[in-house]
């Protein structure tokens, strides 16, 4: 079930924060319903993809640590488990008032999941936008569960970023463990291609964020504020974070956003110096 990854759901609560409503009691019930979704829903996912990657993840250094492929766990437990999961991920929104568009994002991220487990993994460039695709739909998922409206630059944001994160790990991965069975796709990449689009994903995620930050319109992080210095200081982290996880990349040392997040104490360091800033500018 991987409880470490399901800090990755906390996307789902930029949104309403940037908004300046995570702090109405609704919201956040709404928030916190979608967290525990997608909590749920992800988890039914990892079974059934691990059950799926069982033979491949013998053969990796760590993944072969997981518990079906090193058989402490059965697939058939495995399996009923993930039913389970996946219909309480489906019941969890009828708590909601209008529960429809998070019904919604919750159906479209478990199709596009099983696709990606049973064929769409092993095709260039599409499997790393459906990779990518998790994230936007988790942030996505709490601007709609929350009926919030979102900026353009803020879905450029999610979107770009994504992808940037998914790229450094390819990028990683190809250096340190290189093309095996464990992730046959690695052998459709090159060093150099790959270098070409965290490059380009790096730099639509630096200028998404800065026309966020500086937008006053409506749906922009500086709108209404009596103080935006902060917010728009808050792109000196997020340039930074993105440096730092393209050296990381090209060192081999790239590793899953949730881990980086974790264990990686700059990350941490910049990660909370940003949501300071944030904090500060939108409820200061």
């Amino acid at each position: 079930m991987r409880p470490t990854q399901w800090v990755k759901n906390g996307l789902i609560a930029v949104a309403p924060a940037a908004a300046h409503s995570l702090t109405h009691a609704d919201v956040f019930w709404r928030t916190t319903t979608a967290f525990a979704a997608f909590c749920f829903m992800a988890s039914g996912i990892y079974l059934i993809n691990d059950v799926l990657d069982a033979p491949s993840d013998r053969l990796h250094p760590t993944k072969s640590l997981r518990a079906i492929a090193s058989n402490e766990l059965s697939t058939r437990v495995a399996l009923t488990s993930a039913v389970v999961l996946i219909v309480v991920a489906f019941a969890i929104p009828l708590a909601l008032t209008r529960p429809q568009g998070l019904l919604l994002i919750l159906g479209l991220y478990f199709v596009i999941s099983i696709s990606y487990s049973l064929w769409l993994k092993n095709m260039a460039i599409i499997e790393m936008g459906v990779v990518a695709s998790g994230f936007f739909l988790r942030a996505y998922g709490g601007a709609v569960t929350s009926h919030i409206t979102v900026s353009t630059w803020f879905l450029v944001v999610i979107s770009f970023g994504a992808l940037f994160l998914v790229v450094g790990k390819r990028t990683s991965e190809l250096k340190y463990v290189g093309v095996n069975g464990t992730r046959p796709v690695l052998a459709e990449y090159t060093p150099e291609f790959l270098r070409s689009a965290l490059t380009l994903s790096a730099t639509v995620v630096v200028t998404g964020y800065c026309l966020w930050a500086f937008d006053t319109s409506t749906t922009g992080l500086s709108a209404n504020l009596n103080d935006f210095i902060p917010i728009r200081l808050s792109v000196v982290p997020v340039v930074f974070a993105v440096l730092f996880i393209m050296r990381s990349a090209e060192a081999g040392d790239g590793a899953a956003p949730e881990e980086l997040l974790l264990h990686n104490r700059t990350v941490q360091a910049l990660a909370l110096i940003w949501v300071l800033l944030l904090a500060w500018g939108v409820y200061g």
